[in-house]
Protein backbone atom coordinates (compact mmCIF):
# COMPACT_ATOMS: atom_id res chain seq x y z
CA UNK A 1 0.00 0.00 0.00
CA UNK A 2 1.22 3.48 -0.89
CA UNK A 3 0.39 6.61 1.09
CA UNK A 4 0.65 10.20 -0.17
CA UNK A 5 1.79 12.87 2.29
CA UNK A 6 1.53 16.55 1.37
CA UNK A 7 3.63 19.37 2.82
CA UNK A 8 2.63 22.93 1.94
CA UNK A 9 5.05 25.71 2.79
CA UNK A 10 5.71 29.43 2.64
CA UNK A 11 9.03 31.25 2.84
CA UNK A 12 10.30 34.84 2.92
CA UNK A 13 6.84 36.39 3.13
CA UNK A 14 8.35 39.64 4.50
CA UNK A 15 4.97 40.90 5.76
CA UNK A 16 3.65 41.35 2.23
CA UNK A 17 0.08 41.39 3.53
CA UNK A 18 -1.35 42.36 0.15
CA UNK A 19 -0.85 38.71 -0.78
CA UNK A 20 -1.79 37.00 2.46
CA UNK A 21 -5.54 36.66 1.93
CA UNK A 22 -4.81 34.96 -1.41
CA UNK A 23 -2.29 32.69 0.30
CA UNK A 24 -4.94 31.90 2.91
CA UNK A 25 -7.61 31.15 0.33
CA UNK A 26 -5.35 28.84 -1.66
CA UNK A 27 -4.09 26.98 1.41
CA UNK A 28 -7.51 26.56 2.99
CA UNK A 29 -8.95 25.09 -0.20
CA UNK A 30 -5.94 22.89 -0.97
CA UNK A 31 -5.57 21.51 2.54
CA UNK A 32 -9.31 20.90 2.86
CA UNK A 33 -9.19 18.91 -0.38
CA UNK A 34 -6.32 16.76 0.83
CA UNK A 35 -7.99 16.02 4.14
CA UNK A 36 -11.30 15.25 2.46
CA UNK A 37 -9.42 12.46 0.68
CA UNK A 38 -7.95 11.36 4.04
CA UNK A 39 -4.43 12.33 2.99
CA UNK A 40 -1.96 13.51 5.61
CA UNK A 41 -1.14 17.19 5.17
CA UNK A 42 1.18 19.65 6.94
CA UNK A 43 1.83 23.41 6.67
CA UNK A 44 5.29 24.87 7.33
CA UNK A 45 7.10 28.22 7.09
CA UNK A 46 10.83 28.76 6.51
CA UNK A 47 11.30 32.16 8.16
CA UNK A 48 11.28 35.88 7.38
CA UNK A 49 7.51 35.86 7.69
CA UNK A 50 7.93 39.00 9.82
CA UNK A 51 9.28 42.21 8.29
CA UNK A 52 8.93 45.48 10.17
CA UNK A 53 8.61 47.32 6.86
CA UNK A 54 4.82 46.88 7.25
CA UNK A 55 2.91 48.89 9.89
CA UNK A 56 1.08 45.77 11.11
CA UNK A 57 4.36 44.00 11.92
CA UNK A 58 5.95 47.19 13.25
CA UNK A 59 3.10 47.94 15.63
CA UNK A 60 2.72 44.36 16.87
CA UNK A 61 6.44 43.55 16.78
CA UNK A 62 5.59 40.49 14.73
CA UNK A 63 2.84 39.07 16.93
CA UNK A 64 0.19 39.86 14.31
CA UNK A 65 2.09 37.57 11.92
CA UNK A 66 1.87 34.80 14.51
CA UNK A 67 -1.85 35.42 14.88
CA UNK A 68 -2.37 35.08 11.13
CA UNK A 69 -0.34 31.87 11.04
CA UNK A 70 -2.38 30.47 13.92
CA UNK A 71 -5.54 31.15 11.96
CA UNK A 72 -4.22 29.06 9.06
CA UNK A 73 -3.14 26.32 11.48
CA UNK A 74 0.52 26.13 10.58
CA UNK A 75 2.18 23.02 11.99
CA UNK A 76 5.79 24.18 12.29
CA UNK A 77 8.04 27.11 11.38
CA UNK A 78 11.64 28.15 11.69
CA UNK A 79 12.92 31.70 12.10
CA UNK A 80 14.68 33.93 9.61
CA UNK A 81 17.03 36.82 10.19
CA UNK A 82 14.11 39.26 10.06
CA UNK A 83 12.60 37.60 13.12
CA UNK A 84 16.01 37.07 14.69
CA UNK A 85 17.86 40.39 14.39
CA UNK A 86 15.22 43.09 13.90
CA UNK A 87 13.63 42.58 17.32
CA UNK A 88 15.11 43.19 20.75
CA UNK A 89 16.04 40.13 22.81
CA UNK A 90 12.87 40.51 24.88
CA UNK A 91 10.62 40.89 21.85
CA UNK A 92 12.03 37.81 20.09
CA UNK A 93 11.93 35.87 23.37
CA UNK A 94 8.17 36.46 23.55
CA UNK A 95 7.34 36.55 19.82
CA UNK A 96 5.87 33.05 19.74
CA UNK A 97 4.32 32.92 23.22
CA UNK A 98 0.86 32.57 21.68
CA UNK A 99 1.91 30.37 18.75
CA UNK A 100 -0.26 27.31 18.18
CA UNK A 101 2.47 25.69 16.08
CA UNK A 102 5.95 24.33 16.71
CA UNK A 103 8.97 26.64 16.32
CA UNK A 104 12.07 24.66 15.41
CA UNK A 105 15.58 26.06 15.14
CA UNK A 106 18.50 23.82 15.98
CA UNK A 107 21.18 26.52 15.97
CA UNK A 108 19.58 29.42 17.91
CA UNK A 109 20.69 29.86 21.54
CA UNK A 110 20.19 32.57 24.13
CA UNK A 111 23.62 33.61 25.43
CA UNK A 112 22.35 33.66 29.03
CA UNK A 113 21.30 30.02 28.74
CA UNK A 114 17.64 30.88 29.21
CA UNK A 115 15.94 29.84 25.98
CA UNK A 116 12.29 30.66 25.33
CA UNK A 117 9.73 27.95 26.04
CA UNK A 118 8.65 27.84 22.40
CA UNK A 119 12.10 26.99 21.01
CA UNK A 120 12.51 23.39 19.86
CA UNK A 121 15.49 21.86 18.06
CA UNK A 122 13.43 19.31 16.19
CA UNK A 123 9.82 18.19 16.15
CA UNK A 124 8.09 15.06 14.92
CA UNK A 125 4.73 14.45 13.25
CA UNK A 126 3.11 11.07 12.69
CA UNK A 127 0.50 10.25 10.06
CA UNK A 128 -2.56 8.21 10.98
CA UNK A 129 -0.90 5.16 9.46
CA UNK A 130 2.24 5.62 11.55
CA UNK A 131 4.71 7.28 9.16
CA UNK A 132 6.97 9.46 11.30
CA UNK A 133 8.24 12.79 9.88
CA UNK A 134 11.06 14.65 11.60
CA UNK A 135 11.35 18.41 11.15
CA UNK A 136 14.55 20.34 11.90
CA UNK A 137 15.13 24.08 11.40
CA UNK A 138 18.22 26.20 10.80
CA UNK A 139 18.72 29.95 10.46
CA UNK A 140 21.45 32.12 8.95
CA UNK A 141 24.46 32.78 11.23
CA UNK A 142 24.52 36.59 11.46
CA UNK A 143 26.35 36.49 14.77
CA UNK A 144 27.70 40.04 14.48
CA UNK A 145 24.08 41.07 15.01
CA UNK A 146 22.68 38.20 17.08
CA UNK A 147 25.31 38.45 19.79
CA UNK A 148 24.60 42.15 20.33
CA UNK A 149 21.03 41.09 21.07
CA UNK A 150 21.91 38.29 23.47
CA UNK A 151 21.67 35.34 21.06
CA UNK A 152 24.15 33.04 19.39
CA UNK A 153 23.81 31.02 16.18
CA UNK A 154 25.89 27.86 16.30
CA UNK A 155 27.40 26.40 13.08
CA UNK A 156 24.77 24.69 10.96
CA UNK A 157 26.84 21.59 10.26
CA UNK A 158 27.52 21.13 13.95
CA UNK A 159 23.78 21.23 14.66
CA UNK A 160 23.04 18.83 11.81
CA UNK A 161 25.72 16.37 12.96
CA UNK A 162 24.00 16.21 16.34
CA UNK A 163 20.33 16.15 15.45
CA UNK A 164 20.26 14.26 12.15
CA UNK A 165 21.89 11.24 13.75
CA UNK A 166 19.22 11.32 16.48
CA UNK A 167 16.36 11.73 14.00
CA UNK A 168 17.57 8.82 11.83
CA UNK A 169 16.91 6.51 14.76
CA UNK A 170 13.37 7.72 15.43
CA UNK A 171 11.69 8.86 12.19
CA UNK A 172 11.05 7.61 8.66
CA UNK A 173 11.36 10.92 6.76
CA UNK A 174 13.57 13.94 7.58
CA UNK A 175 12.61 17.45 6.45
CA UNK A 176 14.93 20.44 6.91
CA UNK A 177 13.53 23.98 7.10
CA UNK A 178 16.58 25.96 5.98
CA UNK A 179 16.77 29.73 6.22
CA UNK A 180 20.36 29.56 4.98
CA UNK A 181 20.23 30.13 1.22
CA UNK A 182 20.49 27.95 -1.86
CA UNK A 183 24.27 27.39 -1.77
CA UNK A 184 24.17 26.18 1.82
CA UNK A 185 21.20 23.93 1.03
CA UNK A 186 23.12 22.28 -1.79
CA UNK A 187 26.14 21.71 0.44
CA UNK A 188 23.95 20.25 3.19
CA UNK A 189 22.41 17.85 0.66
CA UNK A 190 25.88 16.68 -0.34
CA UNK A 191 26.97 16.14 3.27
CA UNK A 192 23.80 14.71 4.81
CA UNK A 193 22.14 12.11 2.57
CA UNK A 194 19.75 11.19 5.38
CA UNK A 195 17.82 14.44 4.76
CA UNK A 196 14.99 13.69 2.36
CA UNK A 197 13.61 17.19 1.79
CA UNK A 198 15.24 20.61 2.17
CA UNK A 199 12.72 23.45 2.08
CA UNK A 200 14.75 26.61 1.66
CA UNK A 201 14.62 30.36 1.88
CA UNK A 202 16.69 33.46 2.70
CA UNK A 203 18.13 33.98 -0.79
CA UNK A 204 14.64 34.28 -2.31
CA UNK A 205 15.29 31.58 -4.89
CA UNK A 206 12.38 30.01 -6.74
CA UNK A 207 12.59 26.31 -7.63
CA UNK A 208 9.37 25.60 -9.49
CA UNK A 209 9.76 21.80 -9.46
CA UNK A 210 12.62 21.36 -7.03
CA UNK A 211 16.23 20.32 -7.51
CA UNK A 212 17.71 16.94 -6.66
CA UNK A 213 21.12 16.95 -5.00
CA UNK A 214 22.48 13.64 -3.74
CA UNK A 215 19.55 12.02 -1.89
CA UNK A 216 17.76 15.28 -1.10
CA UNK A 217 15.02 17.12 -2.94
CA UNK A 218 15.60 20.88 -2.53
CA UNK A 219 12.75 23.32 -3.00
CA UNK A 220 11.87 26.98 -2.35
CA UNK A 221 9.11 29.38 -3.36
CA UNK A 222 10.80 32.73 -4.02
CA UNK A 223 9.69 35.69 -1.94
CA UNK A 224 6.63 37.62 -0.75
CA UNK A 225 4.43 34.53 -1.20
CA UNK A 226 3.78 35.22 -4.85
CA UNK A 227 4.21 31.44 -4.94
CA UNK A 228 3.22 28.82 -2.37
CA UNK A 229 5.20 25.60 -2.29
CA UNK A 230 4.05 22.00 -2.04
CA UNK A 231 5.98 18.77 -1.55
CA UNK A 232 4.31 15.43 -2.21
CA UNK A 233 5.84 12.34 -0.61
CA UNK A 234 4.84 8.77 -1.37
CA UNK A 235 5.50 6.16 1.32
CA UNK A 236 5.33 2.48 0.43
CA UNK A 237 4.10 0.59 3.48
CA UNK A 238 4.93 -2.78 1.96
CA UNK A 239 8.55 -1.85 1.28
CA UNK A 240 8.56 0.43 4.35
CA UNK A 241 10.34 3.23 2.53
CA UNK A 242 9.91 6.55 0.73
CA UNK A 243 9.53 5.74 -2.96
CA UNK A 244 8.72 9.12 -4.51
CA UNK A 245 9.12 12.80 -3.71
CA UNK A 246 8.01 15.72 -5.84
CA UNK A 247 8.04 19.50 -5.42
CA UNK A 248 5.79 22.14 -6.95
CA UNK A 249 5.14 25.85 -6.57
CA UNK A 250 1.86 27.57 -7.38
CA UNK A 251 1.46 31.20 -8.45
CA UNK A 252 -1.31 32.57 -6.22
CA UNK A 253 -1.19 36.24 -7.24
CA UNK A 254 -4.39 36.11 -9.27
CA UNK A 255 -6.34 33.79 -6.99
CA UNK A 256 -9.40 34.74 -4.98
CA UNK A 257 -8.96 36.35 -1.58
CA UNK A 258 -10.18 34.71 1.61
CA UNK A 259 -12.68 37.15 3.08
CA UNK A 260 -12.18 36.07 6.69
CA UNK A 261 -8.46 36.80 6.35
CA UNK A 262 -9.25 40.15 4.71
CA UNK A 263 -11.34 41.07 7.74
CA UNK A 264 -8.53 40.03 10.09
CA UNK A 265 -6.08 42.19 8.17
CA UNK A 266 -8.48 45.13 8.27
CA UNK A 267 -8.74 44.84 12.06
CA UNK A 268 -4.98 44.42 12.46
CA UNK A 269 -4.39 47.51 10.32
CA UNK A 270 -6.72 49.55 12.53
CA UNK A 271 -4.89 48.33 15.63
CA UNK A 272 -1.56 49.24 14.05
CA UNK A 273 -2.75 52.74 13.21
CA UNK A 274 -3.82 53.25 16.79
CA UNK A 275 -0.50 52.02 18.22
CA UNK A 276 1.61 54.03 15.77
CA UNK A 277 -0.58 57.12 16.06
CA UNK A 278 1.39 58.51 19.00
CA UNK A 279 2.60 62.04 18.30
CA UNK A 280 6.32 62.63 17.77
CA UNK A 281 6.38 66.38 17.09
CA UNK A 282 4.37 69.25 15.67
CA UNK A 283 5.95 70.84 12.58
CA UNK A 284 5.24 74.49 11.84
CA UNK A 285 6.49 73.91 8.29
CA UNK A 286 6.83 70.80 6.17
CA UNK A 287 10.16 69.08 5.58
CA UNK A 288 11.12 68.24 2.01
CA UNK A 289 12.76 65.03 0.83
CA UNK A 290 14.82 64.85 -2.34
CA UNK A 291 16.78 61.78 -3.37
CA UNK A 292 19.29 63.75 -5.46
CA UNK A 293 19.84 66.89 -3.37
CA UNK A 294 20.84 67.58 0.21
CA UNK A 295 17.88 68.59 2.36
CA UNK A 296 17.80 69.95 5.93
CA UNK A 297 16.12 66.77 7.23
CA UNK A 298 18.66 64.43 5.65
CA UNK A 299 21.59 66.60 6.77
CA UNK A 300 20.35 66.70 10.36
CA UNK A 301 19.71 62.94 10.40
CA UNK A 302 23.29 62.36 9.27
CA UNK A 303 24.53 64.75 11.96
CA UNK A 304 22.51 62.85 14.57
CA UNK A 305 24.05 59.58 13.41
CA UNK A 306 27.57 61.01 13.77
CA UNK A 307 26.90 62.40 17.25
CA UNK A 308 24.98 59.37 18.52
CA UNK A 309 27.68 56.92 17.43
CA UNK A 310 30.54 59.25 18.42
CA UNK A 311 32.19 58.64 15.05
CA UNK A 312 34.60 60.98 13.29
CA UNK A 313 32.16 61.40 10.41
CA UNK A 314 28.95 59.97 9.00
CA UNK A 315 27.32 59.32 5.66
CA UNK A 316 23.78 58.31 4.71
CA UNK A 317 22.11 57.93 1.33
CA UNK A 318 19.13 60.20 0.65
CA UNK A 319 17.01 57.34 -0.68
CA UNK A 320 16.51 56.23 2.93
CA UNK A 321 13.73 58.82 3.28
CA UNK A 322 10.87 57.92 0.99
CA UNK A 323 8.57 60.91 1.33
CA UNK A 324 8.26 64.43 2.71
CA UNK A 325 6.73 65.37 6.05
CA UNK A 326 3.92 67.90 5.86
CA UNK A 327 3.27 70.63 8.41
CA UNK A 328 1.25 69.62 11.46
CA UNK A 329 1.34 66.66 13.84
CA UNK A 330 3.93 64.02 12.96
CA UNK A 331 3.26 60.56 14.39
CA UNK A 332 5.32 57.38 14.65
CA UNK A 333 3.26 56.15 11.72
CA UNK A 334 4.58 59.04 9.61
CA UNK A 335 8.14 58.24 10.61
CA UNK A 336 7.66 54.57 9.76
CA UNK A 337 6.04 55.48 6.44
CA UNK A 338 9.00 57.55 5.25
CA UNK A 339 11.71 55.34 6.81
CA UNK A 340 10.42 51.74 6.89
CA UNK A 341 13.78 50.00 6.52
CA UNK A 342 14.99 47.49 9.13
CA UNK A 343 18.44 49.08 8.94
CA UNK A 344 20.75 49.58 11.91
CA UNK A 345 23.45 52.21 12.45
CA UNK A 346 26.99 50.95 12.00
CA UNK A 347 30.51 52.36 12.46
CA UNK A 348 33.40 51.14 10.34
CA UNK A 349 37.07 52.08 10.22
CA UNK A 350 38.50 53.32 6.94
CA UNK A 351 41.88 54.74 6.00
CA UNK A 352 41.80 58.14 4.37
CA UNK A 353 42.45 56.73 0.90
CA UNK A 354 39.64 54.18 1.36
CA UNK A 355 37.22 56.83 2.59
CA UNK A 356 38.04 59.03 -0.39
CA UNK A 357 37.29 56.14 -2.76
CA UNK A 358 33.98 55.46 -0.96
CA UNK A 359 32.96 59.12 -1.34
CA UNK A 360 33.91 59.16 -5.00
CA UNK A 361 31.90 56.01 -5.68
CA UNK A 362 28.88 57.22 -3.73
CA UNK A 363 28.58 60.42 -5.77
CA UNK A 364 28.53 58.72 -9.16
CA UNK A 365 25.34 58.72 -11.21
CA UNK A 366 25.30 54.91 -11.31
CA UNK A 367 25.42 54.65 -7.52
CA UNK A 368 22.77 57.29 -6.88
CA UNK A 369 20.35 55.79 -9.39
CA UNK A 370 20.87 52.17 -8.32
CA UNK A 371 17.54 50.45 -7.60
CA UNK A 372 18.63 48.37 -4.64
CA UNK A 373 16.63 45.39 -3.40
CA UNK A 374 17.44 43.67 -0.13
CA UNK A 375 20.21 44.23 2.45
CA UNK A 376 17.55 45.79 4.68
CA UNK A 377 16.80 48.53 2.15
CA UNK A 378 13.09 48.92 1.42
CA UNK A 379 13.25 52.03 -0.78
CA UNK A 380 13.26 52.77 -4.49
CA UNK A 381 16.87 53.79 -5.18
CA UNK A 382 19.96 54.74 -3.19
CA UNK A 383 20.04 58.48 -3.88
CA UNK A 384 22.71 61.06 -3.11
CA UNK A 385 25.06 60.46 -0.21
CA UNK A 386 24.97 63.10 2.53
CA UNK A 387 27.94 63.64 4.85
CA UNK A 388 28.51 64.93 8.37
CA UNK A 389 31.93 65.87 9.74
CA UNK A 390 33.34 66.07 6.23
CA UNK A 391 33.45 68.80 3.62
CA UNK A 392 33.30 67.40 0.11
CA UNK A 393 34.46 69.66 -2.71
CA UNK A 394 33.12 68.63 -6.11
CA UNK A 395 33.31 69.80 -9.70
CA UNK A 396 31.68 68.82 -12.98
CA UNK A 397 33.07 67.21 -16.09
CA UNK A 398 32.23 68.66 -19.50
CA UNK A 399 29.45 66.06 -19.82
CA UNK A 400 27.84 67.44 -16.66
CA UNK A 401 28.69 64.51 -14.38
CA UNK A 402 29.94 65.35 -10.90
CA UNK A 403 33.35 64.36 -9.58
CA UNK A 404 35.17 64.77 -6.25
CA UNK A 405 37.99 67.32 -6.14
CA UNK A 406 38.94 66.96 -2.49
CA UNK A 407 37.55 65.92 0.91
CA UNK A 408 38.34 67.81 4.10
CA UNK A 409 38.18 66.63 7.71
CA UNK A 410 38.47 69.41 10.30
CA UNK A 411 39.77 71.78 7.64
CA UNK A 412 42.49 69.54 6.21
CA UNK A 413 42.47 67.12 3.31
CA UNK A 414 41.98 63.49 4.27
CA UNK A 415 45.23 61.84 5.39
CA UNK A 416 45.61 58.75 3.19
CA UNK A 417 47.13 56.69 6.00
CA UNK A 418 45.03 57.93 8.92
CA UNK A 419 42.20 55.70 10.13
CA UNK A 420 38.79 57.39 10.45
CA UNK A 421 35.67 56.06 12.14
CA UNK A 422 32.73 56.38 9.76
CA UNK A 423 29.10 55.98 10.80
CA UNK A 424 26.70 54.75 8.14
CA UNK A 425 23.84 52.35 7.41
CA UNK A 426 24.60 48.67 7.91
CA UNK A 427 23.36 48.16 4.33
CA UNK A 428 26.81 49.11 3.06
CA UNK A 429 28.58 46.41 5.06
CA UNK A 430 27.00 43.76 2.81
CA UNK A 431 27.62 42.91 -0.83
CA UNK A 432 29.56 45.06 -3.25
CA UNK A 433 27.85 48.44 -3.00
CA UNK A 434 30.87 50.03 -1.33
CA UNK A 435 33.62 47.39 -1.22
CA UNK A 436 35.87 49.35 1.14
CA UNK A 437 33.07 49.52 3.73
CA UNK A 438 32.19 45.84 3.32
CA UNK A 439 35.85 44.83 3.73
CA UNK A 440 36.52 46.99 6.79
CA UNK A 441 38.11 44.86 9.50
CA UNK A 442 36.19 46.67 12.21
CA UNK A 443 32.41 46.95 12.10
CA UNK A 444 30.49 48.09 15.17
CA UNK A 445 26.75 47.54 14.79
CA UNK A 446 24.21 49.30 16.97
CA UNK A 447 21.18 47.19 17.90
CA UNK A 448 18.23 47.10 18.37
CA UNK A 449 17.98 50.73 17.16
CA UNK A 450 16.91 51.35 13.57
CA UNK A 451 17.77 54.48 11.63
CA UNK A 452 14.15 55.59 12.08
CA UNK A 453 14.75 55.71 15.84
CA UNK A 454 17.45 58.27 15.12
CA UNK A 455 15.02 60.03 12.79
CA UNK A 456 12.60 60.45 15.72
CA UNK A 457 15.44 61.83 17.81
CA UNK A 458 16.40 64.21 15.00
CA UNK A 459 12.86 65.54 14.63
CA UNK A 460 12.46 66.06 18.36
CA UNK A 461 15.78 67.84 18.85
CA UNK A 462 16.35 69.73 15.58
CA UNK A 463 12.88 70.69 14.38
CA UNK A 464 10.84 71.45 17.48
Amino acid sequence: MEENISIFYTNDFHSNFNNWSRVAGYLKDSIAGKRYRNESCYLLDVGDHVDRVHPISEASLGKANVQLMNELRFDAVTIGNNEGITLSHKDLFHLYDEAEFEVVCANLHSTDGNNPNWLERVTTFETETGVRIGIIGLTAPFNDFYELLGWHISPQFEALDKYISELKESVDIIVLLSHLGISEDQEIARRFPAIDIIIGGHTHHLLRTGEEVNNSLITAAGKHCAFVGEVTLTWDHTANKLVRKEAFTTDITSMAKDMHTEQMLFELQKQAEQILGKNVIYLEEGLAVNWFKETPLMCELTNTLKTWTQADCAMLNSGLLLDQLTAGDITYSDVHRICPHPINPCVVELRGDELLEVIRASLTKDFMELKLKGFGFRGELLGRMVFAGLEVETGKHVNGEEYVKDVFFKGSSLDSNKVYTVATADTFTFGRLLPEVAKSERKDFFLPEFLRDLLVKTLQTKFK
